[in-house]
């Protein structure tokens, strides 16, 4: 598998879950209208901790002199940081591939026009339920019951 090879800290089962996840086809993904930033914001959930842009510094010289306020989106300095930072981008390093704040919203128009066509499933009650739950076991309600000695 290329992330098995390629990430510095892959995990097949972290990196498993956590793909399903983000591609949300897991039943614990986000609502689709959460889109997760290219751009990491320093208060994201995503957890990034490095403001200053250490990590990608290292391992991205075309990125090396970039400045911190420009390291995760270089695209945004003007074409003279870049020059300095002897990383113009479409010459150094590549433009992005979509502009994300257009695709994100086109991409939730999609999604909500989806799910407002989609058939709408009969909803049940727990009372209206045919279904059976056992009874509980024990005190706390679920579990095993301990046996007598």
């Amino acid at each position: 598998d290329v992330f098995d090879r390629l990430l510095l800290d892959s995990d097949w089962a972290i990196n498993n879950m956590n793909w399903l996840a983000l591609a949300g086809v897991a039943s614990w993904s986000p609502p689709f209208f959460r889109v997760y930033h290219p751009v990491p914001k320093m208060d994201s959930a995503l957890n990034v901790q490095d403001p200053e842009g250490k990590y990608i510094r290292q391992y991205v010289p075309e990125l090396r002199k970039m400045p911190s306020k420009y390291i995760y989106a270089p695209w945004t300095a003007p074409i003279e940081v870049q020059k300095e930072a002897k990383c113009v981008v479409g010459k150094d390093y590549p433009k992005p591939l979509v502009d994300h704040e257009h695709a994100s919203k086109a991409n939730i128009a999609r999604f909500k026009k989806a799910l407002s066509s989609a058939p709408k499933a009969p909803s049940t009650s727990a009372a209206g339920s045919s279904r059976k739950r056992p009874p509980p076991t024990g005190a706390g309600g679920g579990g095993k019951r301990a046996k007598k000695a």
